[in-house]
């Protein structure tokens, strides 16, 4: 049976989520969440209540977020590329650079796309302060961490790379990477040249307007 990913090219975690798949050549049947498409979302729906994507759908199973789900199919569709070590140390360390990317970049990221979507009488400037902050820490920290590696997590592309490679996407135009981090310039370039996430931005291009801060001519 096909897998069934409910997702929008446009997210940073369903794109997330299409690198796993892309990597390994993974078959998927692409359930288009959009306004065009009433029956898709009410289906999406009713498997995840909480209307948050993607989700993938797989038989009778139903998995939420973006990590578990790339985790999902290591273990139940493996492909030729390995996602996450099987040696339990690399995997840790792995799973934590999940974690800061997508809390320590992906988190923030969305506080100030957030915040822009709002009318402005709720607009939260102290939060979104508190946000560029966090990214300014989370820039300086990674800056330090990818002195010497290629990707995240050393010589192999993992989970920590597809966390990585949309919110580093997505934050660089909210908040834009100061030059003097060059190690970070260089990850995102490489992660921008990466095939599975080459090809998730290039089907992304066609929604570029809905990005509320207005995307830069580039990338």
């Amino acid at each position: 049976m096909t897998l069934k990913l409910y997702a929008h090219p446009f997210s940073s975690y369903c794109q997330k989520a299409l690198i796993a798949l892309y990597e390994n050549g993974t078959a998927f049947d692409w359930k288009m969440l959009s306004a065009d498409h009433p029956e898709i979302y009410a289906e999406f729906a009713e498997l995840w209540p909480l209307k948050r994507f993607p989700v993938l759908v797989d038989g009778k199973r139903v998995v939420t977020e973006a990590s578990t789900i790339i985790e999902y199919l290591q273990l139940y569709h493996p492909g030729p590329v390995p996602l996450l070590p099987t040696e339990p140390k690399a995997a840790l360390e792995v799973r934590n650079l999940d974690r800061f990317f997508d809390n320590y970049v992906s988190t923030p990221l969305q506080t100030i796309v957030g915040n822009a979507l709002r009318p402005s009488h709720q607009h939260d400037p102290y939060g979104v302060e508190q946000a560029r902050c966090m990214l300014d820490h989370a820039y300086a920290w990674l800056d330090q961490a990818m002195d010497g590696r290629i990707w995240a997590v050393g010589e192999a592309f993992s989970l920590a790379d597809c966390s990585a490679a949309p919110a580093l996407f997505y934050a660089d135009w909210a908040h834009p990477i100061e030059p003097r981090f060059n190690h970070v310039h260089a990850y995102r370039k490489r992660l921008l040249a990466r095939p599975s996430f080459a090809r998730a931005v290039d089907e992304a291009r066609p929604y570029r307007a809905l990005f509320p801060l207005g995307a830069p001519d580039r990338d």
